[in-house]
């Protein structure tokens, strides 16, 4: 057997259902992190054998356009994309929608409430719908509504969480009750914890953080440096960051000033309460103290007081490697846990 035959039958051992319903290697899913997975992170994602999203919520059509042509003339690989209905208003929605599809990208990745309308769309232009959701019951309604697969989002993830279970918990209980294919979000960031997803009942992990903090990634250099430093006990779970999101929208962020300044309180906030404080711009733009805005290479002011989502994975960051060494090295290690398992298995 030659190298090339040895590394597609190992391969084998980590290729699901999933990999073929996307055209992926692996099943290893990058989060579409606004302002964060631009087209140089999710090339290099695909690319690598993963698959990438391109994070567009809120953005123009016209962004979205060159940024999906940009992915295209990096890679050949296929690639999502993530949009917010919930979040968005309804007629930029649409066109981001429109502009996704007339693209024909591989799929659309959906978060927070399930709107069946949006799958619908999507599905009758032949698109793959994924929606990514926090408890059984939404995953239930999105099977419901036609879609594909669904990522099951646990509460120690980072950025918007939308659920209260742990991964550890919520994922066998929906992989259990669909028929669909499940991918487990939070808290997946290593080959080992692709291996557990995989034994809870996923078909792969969807990963963030891990994506976050990578060269390739537009998150900026100050956000990436606080993941590799942080520990796992260095997250806040809060609405405090509630301008620019629907109500009662928690997230997850790196502990910072902002946060200790909330002391106990770290829950009921809503937007129309909190002071509109600019404490950053993009381009012309005012970026407000308690925004869901992330610190984007684009951005100039006091970043360190913005929202630096994180999960609580953040403690397993070790450095700023490039996304395809973080795919690689995810596979990798996975295979090489497959085989011990095996290995240990013949000889019990």
């Amino acid at each position: 057997m030659n190298h090339s035959e040895a590394t597609s039958r190992g391969d084998a051992a980590l290729r699901t259902p999933l990999c073929d319903m996307l055209g992926c290697r692996y099943p290893i899913l990058q989060a579409g992190m606004g302002g964060v997975a631009r087209s140089e992170l999710v090339a290099a994602v695909s690319a690598a054998g993963g698959f990438g999203c391109l994070g567009m919520v809120r953005e123009s059509p016209e962004l979205i356009a060159r940024e999906i042509a940009s992915v295209r003339s990096r890679t050949d690989r296929p690639f999502g994309v993530n949009l917010i209905p919930a979040a968005t208003d309804p007629v930029l929605f649409d066109e981001e929608l429109a502009v996704c599809l007339d693209a024909k990208v591989r799929a659309m990745i959906f978060f927070w409430d399930v709107v069946p309308e949006a799958i619908e769309t999507a599905k009758r232009a032949g698109c793959r719908v994924l929606y990514q959701v926090g408890s059984l019951a939404a995953a239930r309604a999105a099977e419901a509504a036609g879609a594909d697969a669904v990522i099951v989002q646990g509460v120690e993830a980072g950025g918007h969480v939308h659920g209260s279970v742990s991964s550890l918990v919520l994922l066998p209980q929906v992989a259990g009750a669909l028929r669909i294919p499940v991918v487990g979000s939070g808290g997946f960031s290593s080959g080992a914890s692709l291996v557990a997803a995989l034994a809870l009942g996923a078909q792969g992990i969807h990963c963030g953080t891990a994506f976050l903090a990578t060269q390739e990634s537009f998150a900026h250099d100050l956000h990436k440096r606080r993941v590799v430093a942080a520990s796992c006990e260095e997250t806040v779970h809060t609405d405090a960051f509630a301008i620019n999101w629907p109500p009662n929208s928690p997230v997850r962020v790196l502990s910072s000033d902002v946060t200790e300044t909330l002391g106990e309180r770290l829950f009921g906030y809503k937007a129309e309460d909190l002071p509109r404080e600019a404490i950053a711009m993009e381009d012309d733009r005012s970026i407000y103290l308690f925004s869901t805005d992330s610190p984007l290479q684009s951005m100039r002011g006091d970043l360190e007081r913005l929202a630096l989502f994180a999960g609580q994975v953040a403690g397993r960051i070790e450095a700023i490697e490039s996304a395809g060494e973080v795919v690689a090295t995810i596979a990798r290690d996975a295979l090489a846990i497959l085989s011990d398992l095996a290995r240990k298995g013949a000889n019990a």
